[in-house]
């Protein structure tokens, strides 16, 4: 039987620092049931002790509840506002380093997908690029760089040509994109916040989290931006109190700090 969760939770958070009452219980929950029954547990205590046991099935637990999704410029409608509106914007308000941070990265399709916008109108050398995730599985993937067809199908096909080499089928970022990224791993629910930001990419995330976790993120996130910094987030995501965070709104994706 599937009970006690608030010892699970407490398990949890003791053994990956991952505190699950951040998360909206009733979606997070039956994601585990689902899990744990897949690996043939048959209770949480089975589960705990499994996990507890064999390092493959504690990264498994990790992976899937952090929800890794991702690819290069996904949902493209949101990049083209971002080359067009917000990149010249950003630019207008700073002429030495552009200092982002693309938080919840995952496997590093969307930091090198602003390497790469950015690159449109700026040298490399101006671009600093913060990478930051809860797993530190999919930093080790994101760091070398390596990814499917799939996930570059909607990569512009002259940055495609520029950027990446193709090995074997996959294809590889290039080591000018890469230096322009710093990969860390970070806890957006406990870690404290970089600051001084002139963007911050947090995508499709905070949607898994409870009302009072997300005010907090979007706090912080507030606070990490510099004046007329820009926050952009997912397609899936509202930020329904931006006026009472501070923000002004310059899409449904795009959010500003006055």
């Amino acid at each position: 039987m599937f009970d006690h969760y608030e010892w699970f939770k407490k398990e949890v958070y003791r053994l990956t620092q991952i505190d699950l009452n951040y998360y909206k219980e009733k979606q997070m929950r039956r994601r585990i049931d689902t899990l744990a029954r897949k690996n043939g547990a048959d209770s949480y205590e089975t589960y705990i002790d499994m996990i507890s046991a064999d390092k493959a099935k504690f990264k498994q637990f990790i992976n899937f509840i952090t929800i890794n999704v991702s690819e290069f410029y996904r949902n493209p409608d949101q990049w083209s506002f971002l080359d067009r509106e917000v990149i010249p914007e950003i630019l207008k308000n700073n002429t030495g380093t552009i200092k982002i941070w693309s938080a919840a990265c995952s496997t590093g399709d969307e930091p090198y997908s602003l390497a790469m916008a950015f690159s449109k109108h700026v040298p490399l050398s101006r671009i600093k690029i913060l990478a930051t995730d809860i797993d530190d599985q999919v930093i080790a993937s994101a760091k070398a760089g390596l990814y499917s067809a799939k996930s570059v199908e909607n990569v512009p096909a002259d940055l495609k040509k520029k950027y990446f080499t193709q090995v074997e089928g996959s294809y590889k970022i290039s080591d000018d994109i890469k230096r322009c990224v710093t990969f860390k791993e970070h806890n957006l629910l406990k870690d404290s916040y970089p600051k001084d930001c002139d963007l911050i990419l947090c995508r499709n995330v905070v949607i898994y989290f409870t009302d009072d976790a997300k005010d907090m993120i979007y706090k912080n996130f507030f606070n990490t931006l510099k004046s007329k910094g820009i926050l952009f987030i997912g397609s899936t995501e509202q930020i329904t109190t931006y006026r009472e965070l501070g923000f002004e709104r310059l899409s449904s994706f795009y959010f500003r700090k006055p």
